[in-house]
């Protein structure tokens, strides 16, 4: 954390991190519940050697996500938001 907070100034979101996490947060957006894991495990298969390499990268995997995988994730997350709802939170 200590090294988070050296390199990311009053930018940690976490548990005792400089921004709160939000309040009954369950990871209640596409890209959070998602997308981020999704272009993680693609892009780690590739032997990446600069930074202009990944944005590349990163650009043709969400270029190429399937419609129907992203009809799946919207069906399911408004499936979660309306148990959270349910749950009151």
């Amino acid at each position: 954390m200590s090294v988070l907070r050296e390199m990311f100034p009053q930018h940690v979101i976490s548990h005792g991190g400089d921004v709160p996490w939000p309040a009954r947060s369950s990871d209640l957006s596409a890209c959070d519940y998602i997308l981020w894991g999704y272009l993680k495990s693609r892009v780690s298969i590739y032997m990446l050697r600069n930074i202009n390499e990944l944005k590349q990268s990163i650009t043709e995997i969400i270029a190429a996500i399937p419609e129907q995988m992203t009809r799946r994730v919207m069906e399911n997350l408004g499936a979660s938001l309306k148990q959270c709802f349910r749950n009151g939170g």
